[in-house]
């Protein structure tokens, strides 16, 4: 990886960083604060969520008939989710140690807190559940393969692709014979240093 890239990448990391840290400052502003993993507001915005909150009857009767029809096909996915979740976790848990990979942490990525939202009725609260373990389990899924692929074939693709993981700008170049015998060590090796001691 020639220095512009790695100055590029590691300008990006810091501008992340800046970004994660005006989005917490901003969420602080909202009122609420988090207790371990339990999100808790002040009285007076629980209050007035609970104002704003559509009742279970009127949001059937306003609802979009699309709904409806297509909730069996989002919600046929919750099956194929789960195997996925048990297939991806007892994946990590048998091979990463093997590899001396860096477990993924599942909490990191799966996120269920929406529930504390009192402006969403039960529906709507359901639906925001299912959401966070949806997208949650993706990328979780989505990092234990990016860390599996690091260890293997950390090697860009001669397409360009349009969400890679956030592993992938570090790879090798495509093409670049040179360097991949000579660095796949230190790749691995670097997944590796990311175990907690």
């Amino acid at each position: 990886m020639d220095d512009r890239i790695r100055q590029l990448l590691v300008s990006l990391t810091a501008i992340e960083d800046e970004l994660r840290a005006a989005l917490h400052e901003r969420e602080e502003r909202l009122f609420y604060r988090l207790d371990g993993r339990r999100v808790e507001f002040e009285a007076a915005v629980r209050k007035a969520h609970r104002r704003v909150r559509v009742g279970v009857l009127r949001w059937f009767a306003t609802v979009r008939p699309q709904n409806f029809l297509t909730a069996p096909l989002i919600y046929g996915l919750g099956v194929p989710l789960l195997i996925l979740d048990v297939c991806v976790t007892t994946y990590q848990a048998i091979c990463f140690p093997v590899y001396r990979i860096a477990k993924v942490r599942r909490a990191d990525y799966i996120a269920i807190d929406r529930q504390a939202l009192e402006y969403l009725n039960a529906i709507e609260r359901f639906h925001c559940t299912y959401c966070g373990y949806a997208n949650g389990l993706l990328a979780y899924a989505a990092e234990i393969a990016g860390r599996t692929e690091q260890y293997f074939c950390p090697i860009k693709h001669a397409q360009k692709i349009v969400a890679a993981h956030g592993r992938y700008a570090r790879f090798l170049a495509y093409g670049d014979a040179d360097e991949y015998h000579g660095k796949l060590e230190a790749f691995r090796k670097a997944l590796e240093e990311e175990i907690p001691r």
